[in-house]
C-alpha cells in the first residue's frame, strides 16, 4: 500500500513540475481565475504541504523553516502565490527538496506511525503517518486539476487525455457539451 501511493504521489509531483514547462515568468506566476490560482503558487503550496505533513508531523522538520511560516503569512495566503523576489528555480527546487525530504519519510516510516499537525485543533492534531501520506496524494492530485486548468487557460495545453483528439475533434466536443447546456437557459 505505502509503495502505491508513494507511486501515485510521484506521478502526479511530476505532472505538477510539468505544467511550468515551456512557460515564461509571467505565465507561471498570473492568476486566471478570480481566486488567484497560478501554476507557480501551487507548487509553492505544495511545498509546505509536503514539509508539513510528511515532515514536522511525523518529527521530521525540514532543516531550513520555510520563509512564509516562519514571517507567518502563510495564514495569510502566501504560500499561493510567488513574489517577485523569489525566483522559479527557487520555489521548484525548495519543492524537490520538500519531496526528497517526504520521500525519506515514506521510506523511514510504517503506515501506523504515529503524527501530530500542529495546525489542527488540539483534539484532532493525532494522527497517523499513512493518514497523512494518504492526504498528501490527495492534495497533491487535486492542485494538480487545478494547475491543467490554468495551463489550458494559458496556452490550451490540456490534461493527460488532450492528445485523445485533435483540434477539431475537441471543437466539437466543446460544441457538443456548450449546445447540451444551452438547452437549459
Amino acid at each position: 500500500m505505502k509503495t502505491a501511493l508513494q507511486d501515485y504521489l510521484k506521478a502526479t509531483r511530476a505532472l505538477m513540475l510539468a505544467k511550468l514547462d515551456g512557460l515564461s515568468e509571467f505565465d507561471q506566476r498570473r492568476p486566471l481565475v478570480p481566486s488567484g490560482t497560478n501554476l507557480l503558487g501551487l507548487v509553492k503550496h505544495l511545498t509546505g504541504i509536503e514539509y508539513v505533513y510528511l515532515g514536522t508531523s511525523v518529527g521530521r522538520p525540514p532543516a531550513e523553516e520555510l520563509p512564509w511560516d516562519a514571517d507567518g503569512s502563510v495564514w495569510e495566503g502566501a504560500d499561493m502565490w510567488v513574489k517577485p523576489d523569489e525566483s522559479s528555480e527557487y520555489i521548484t527546487g525548495l519543492y524537490r527538496e520538500a519531496c526528497a525530504h517526504s520521500d525519506r519519510s515514506i521510506a523511514e516510516l510504517e503506515l501506523d506511525a504515529p503524527a501530530e499537525v500542529p495546525h489542527w485543533a488540539p483534539e484532532k492534531r493525532q494522527t497517523t503517518f499513512g493518514a497523512l501520506l494518504v492526504r498528501v496524494v490527495d492534495e497533491t492530485a487535486h492542485h494538480a486539476g487545478h494547475a491543467d486548468i490554468v495551463r489550458e487557460l494559458i496556452d490550451g495545453q490540456g490534461g493527460r487525455d488532450s492528445d485523445a483528439m485533435d483540434d477539431a475533434g475537441w471543437s466539437e466536443y466543446y460544441t457538443t457539451i456548450q449546445r447540451a447546456a444551452e438547452t437549459f437557459k
